[in-house]
């Protein structure tokens, strides 16, 4: 435990570089898993912002017939929707700083969240598709998805707002490091 305390730690101090990258590493008392944090793309603030926009601007039109009911309710329905939409879209940059992973010697170790913190180990050996997704409005910022399937189906693990030749040369070593793993299976 005191380990993903310390990586909390590194994590929050964080270290920009220039090149939009996030990495902390970790100190020399670090343990076994001492490594480089790796984050997303700032970039990737974009595409979170714009989808929770469009959302709560659609919740909040589909609270506007209320209005013809002539109640101050119905007003304050939609000023709520409004004001917890607006404070989602705020948190939405640290939240996005947030995502970070790191490559370990057996495993990739992802970690999302700020109020309830979420890491995932995936194993090399258990890694059986990586796949890259670029949608529309991360394509043009230049950003991927990484998808791992792994022999749980309901793992559902993504790496959000990859640089895309990043994104592919993240998932060539990993596919190199997943085959060596199921090799010696």
């Amino acid at each position: 435990m005191d380990r993903l305390d310390s990586a909390y730690d590194d994590i929050a101090r964080g270290d920009d570089h220039p090149d939009g990258a996030h990495a902390v590493s970790d100190g020399p008392d670090a343990g076994p898993a001492a490594g480089v944090w790796t984050g997303v793309s700032p970039k990737y603030v974009w595409p979170e912002l714009i989808g929770w926009v469009v959302t709560g601007l659609i919740v909040a039109a589909a609270t506007t017939p209320l209005w013809l009911l002539d109640r101050w309710w119905a007003y304050g329905i939609t000023a709520a929707v409004v004001v917890i939409f607006a404070l989602v879209a705020a948190f939405t940059p640290r939240r996005v700083r947030a995502i970070r992973y790191q490559l370990r010697d057996d495993d990739l170790l992802l970690r999302k969240g700020v109020m309830f913190v979420r890491f995932v180990a995936v194993p090399y050996g258990r890694m059986q598709l990586i796949d890259i997704n670029r949608g529309p409005v991360v394509r043009a910022l230049g950003l991927s998805d990484l998808k791992f399937v792994t022999a749980a189906a309901a793992s559902g693990v993504t790496i959000p707002g990859v640089p895309a030749d990043d994104a592919d040369a993240l998932r060539d070593r990993l596919v190199g490091l997943a085959e060596s793993r199921r090799a010696g299976l």
